[in-house]
């Protein structure tokens, strides 16, 4: 069985779809793919597709459309496959769980290179780092769970996933950016800046893009429009680590071109305290 939650959702078995069309059992489906091998309970579960006001009726639905998943995962598995739909849709005391391997779900793979990048960037590594963290988002086929109508619980999980995947984009770009290939990422810079028009890390690492390819007056207009952003929307200065990076730019501190020191930070923190 091979799951995809990062993008629309999928499952397959045997190269058919076992994804249900009708919405609740689709999020039954998510939230246990998300977990393999875990006992979900049925507390949980309920509470993800009805929220705090169930109907008197919600265990005896919920018992049916895990009857209608494990319809469809037996009908793809086929008749003389070992065990069947029981052994993989699991019912547990208390919960149900999906007994596949962790790396039979995307998210899982993503998360698992994701630490491998990030022990390859504290270890200075940044070839590696680089290569672990666009892997890792390569796969990626949308926002989370795009075609999954959400509940509490769900909802929760795809602002985690895609607060974790700005993050690595932007781990990412701080590899990139150690190993030279600056000019390579002022067009996804200038992308990523627009839309997330706050985020002090990603303009931090577009105004050293810009800076190193020789555009140091766009690089400081850049700190000048977020700055006017930030007093207007927020009533705050920059932080303490923009502002002196602009004020190593006007200096043209050589700091700015070292490339792969052997401090290994984020660009955001090249100027921290």
């Amino acid at each position: 069985m091979r799951i995809q939650v990062l993008g629309p959702l999928s499952a397959e078995v045997n190269g058919g779809s076992i994804v249900p069309t009708a919405g609740k059992p689709r999020q039954l489906l998510s939230l246990l793919a998300l977990y393999p091998g875990r006992v979900i309970p049925v507390p949980t579960l309920m509470e993800e597709i009805w929220g705090t006001a169930p109907p008197q009726s919600a265990l005896t639905t919920l018992q049916t459309y895990i009857l209608q998943l494990r319809r469809r995962l037996g009908t793809a598995m086929g008749p003389d496959a070992p065990g069947g739909a029981k052994e993989v849709l699991v019912t547990r005391h208390g919960g149900y769980l999906l007994q596949i391997p962790e790396d039979g779900v995307d998210v899982h793979a993503y998360e698992r290179l994701v630490r491998e990048g990030q022990a390859a960037f504290e270890s200075g590594d940044s070839q590696v780092c680089a290569a672990r963290f666009r892997t890792a988002l390569d796969l990626w086929r949308g926002p989370a769970l795009v075609d999954v109508r959400v509940g509490p619980i769900l909802d929760i999980e795809v602002m985690r996933l895609e607060e974790s995947r700005l993050v690595t984009v932007e781990r990412r770009i701080d590899a990139d950016l150690r190993l030279g290939r600056h000019g390579e990422l002022i067009a996804e810079l200038t992308e990523l800046t627009a839309r997330h028009p706050q985020h002090e890390g990603l303009h931090s690492q577009v105004m050293v893009a810009l800076y190193r390819s020789g555009r140091q007056a766009t690089a400081l207009d850049v700190y000048r429009r977020l700055r006017g952003r930030l007093i207007e929307d927020l009533g705050v200065e920059p932080s303490p680590q923009l502002q002196r990076l602009h004020q190593a730019m006007l200096a043209v501190d050589p700091q700015l071109d070292v490339l792969a020191g052997p401090r290994c930070t984020s660009t955001f923190d090249l100027f921290a305290a």
